[in-house]
């Protein structure tokens, strides 16, 4: 049934999706198990898109698709677990209005604990660096998915630099155009486009910080 939930995701069958995340949590998966497929089913809808197999329209309807799936499952995911992590600045660059990659984070890091506060998306590089300002978050997570708003992302790190800001924060880029020569272009820290490798990032960045139980961080 995993690869039926899968397919039918990547196959922006929204009826099915619903129904098949309906069965799941009936026959007791947990909703992080859901999450984890829908995952794998939205890869291969960025896979099917970079081929030019798949047309904007349809990464948005993906979008939508994904969007119903967590108006079930984010209660229970999110019900009952501690806010014991460190905080995480999330937002989709500035000149990207999609929100697919950053909500799946999103969700995957608040129910493991984080604190995560989500800008948004079309997020200009000021508003991130004002973020870290406010909330001294350890942590910049930028989605993007359209090559042309990499050099904005590169705009998040120089002004962090400008504003002595950039020894207190990593970033960390995600996004289908995302790779080493991205990384090495826009100065982040961390590039990655796989959930469980972004897991064991927040996690080494968290056992490399120190927190004080009133720390604005947590």
């Amino acid at each position: 049934m995993d690869d039926e939930l899968l397919n039918a995701l990547a196959d922006l069958d929204e009826e099915k999706t619903i129904a098949l995340v309906q069965r799941h949590l009936s026959e007791g998966d947990s909703p992080l198990k859901v999450v984890e497929i829908c995952q794998l089913g939205v890869e291969i809808v960025g896979q099917r898109y970079c081929n030019g197999e798949y047309y904007l329209s349809d990464l948005i309807m993906s979008e939508e698709i994904l969007r119903e799936v967590m108006v079930i499952l984010e209660p229970l995911i999110t019900s009952e677990v501690p806010a014991n992590g460190m905080t995480i600045i999330l937002g989709t660059i500035e000149g990207d209005i999609h929100d697919l990659g950053k909500n799946i984070i999103h969700y995957m890091l608040k129910s493991s604990g984080f604190r995560v506060i989500d800008l948004g998306v079309d997020v200009s590089p000021e508003a991130f660096v004002r973020a870290v300002n406010e909330t001294k978050a350890p942590v910049i997570g930028i989605s993007v998915l359209l090559s042309f708003c990499i050099s904005a992302v590169k705009r998040v790190v120089d002004l962090l630099s400008e504003a002595g800001l950039r020894d207190q924060v990593k970033i960390i880029a995600g996004g289908y155009p995302v790779n080493e020569i991205v990384k090495d272009y826009t100065g982040v820290d961390y590039y990655t486009n796989d959930i469980t490798n972004l897991f064991d990032i927040c996690q080494k960045i968290k056992a490399e910080t120190s927190f004080s139980v009133g720390d604005s961080r947590r």
